[in-house]
């Protein structure tokens, strides 16, 4: 028999608070032109979007998750130094070591809370909320910090027909704390490794090291290109379609809800086409608010579903205790999908 006592936690877990920050510069698609030969009608009707954000130097990743940290801690009730454990999602901070995170978790003032990095791609919120969740009913942690960031206009190859109009920057942040009821379902997440190459960094960090130039891409001046996210676009729009509808739904019946019991919808924001194609396979009521950030805020990765889901309750389309369908899905191929009670 084990004599390892267990830690008491909380019967469940809740989002508390969210917070975003985006940077101050707004991009418009005229901007994304000047590289490639495209129109600003193509754009939109390919991918909804019509401006982002892009960070200047003083936007850090670090200083972006701080921003939008410190407001989802306002927004939750409570102080810095109750958070026990800060969850950094994000695949753009380019120091290997040490993560991001403990950076976050000392400057906003934690009492030497737990901090590290993970690296899910666009799934990345999903993935962090969960392991939030699992330590606030352990009793690991009364309050975890979970941040989704992300500067991709530095891993955008603005000479790329297929991306250099998708990404953008910024950071979304909430508070996971106890609750007596549940208001974080179960999560449905997976990886398909084999489909990796689907999405992917364009040349390894270690290439820059060989030496020789002949392994590395060329921009059209002849110079060495610093190292993009490149992906098959119609091989991830079928998956995302047809596969992640599927999640979704499971979601859905693993929380015991059907369509109808939803509120608001808020799935990562990577393409609108692909976000009406959900809606409809999905058969969503009317009634549904569905999340469409990607217009103004272009794909933020690991940032866009706690951005789009502080934009929505900051203009009133959603409201308090709105009951939400989650669900990212990005490079790995990774997703993760749940529903949760709006804060």
């Amino acid at each position: 028999m084990s004599k390892i006592k267990a830690r008491k936690g909380a019967p469940f877990a809740r989002i508390l608070g969210v917070g975003g920050y985006r940077p101050v510069r707004v991009v418009p698609n005229e901007v994304i032109l000047e590289t490639i030969d495209s129109s600003d009608e193509w754009i939109r009707s390919r991918s909804g979007i019509e401006t982002r954000h892009w960070a200047n130097d003083e936007e850090t990743v670090a200083a972006m998750s701080i921003e939008a940290s410190g407001k989802a801690i306002a927004d939750a009730g409570i102080n810095a130094d109750q958070i026990g454990a800060v969850v950094v999602s994000t695949v753009s901070h380019f120091s290997q070591t040490p993560a991001v995170a403990t950076e976050i978790a000392d400057k906003l003032g934690t009492n030497k809370a737990a901090a590290f990095d993970i690296s899910a791609g666009c799934a990345g919120f999903g993935y962090g909320l969960t392991l939030a969740k699992g330590m606030v009913v352990d009793g690991s942690a009364e309050y975890v910090l979970v941040i989704g960031v992300e500067r991709l206009s530095d891993l955008t190859d603005l000479e790329d027909r297929a991306t250099a109009f998708l990404f953008g920057d910024g950071a979304g942040a909430v508070v996971v704390g106890p609750s007596e009821e549940p208001h974080i379902g179960p999560t449905v997440w997976g990886s398909e490794g084999d489909k990796a190459g689907t999405i992917k960094q364009t040349v390894p960090w270690n290439e820059f090291r060989v030496g020789d130039v002949s392994k590395l891409p060329l921009d059209s001046k002849g110079e060495i290109k610093f190292p993009a996210i490149t992906q098959e676009g119609q091989a991830v729009f079928r998956w995302a379609v047809f596969e992640m509808a599927k999640v979704a739904k499971e979601a859905l019946d693993a929380a015991g809800l059907s369509p109808d019991d939803l509120d608001v919808f808020i799935p990562h924001q990577a393409n609108e086409r692909i976000i009406d194609s959900m809606v409809k396979t999905l058969k969503l009521p009317e009634h549904v608010t569905v999340a469409r950030d990607v217009r103004t805020t272009g794909n933020t990765s690991a940032a866009s579903i706690p951005l789009a889901m502080e934009r929505l309750l900051a203009t009133g389309e959603a409201k308090s205790g709105d009951t939400a369908l989650i669900i990212g899905f990005g490079a790995g191929l990774v997703f993760a999908a749940t529903v949760v009670t709006l804060p």
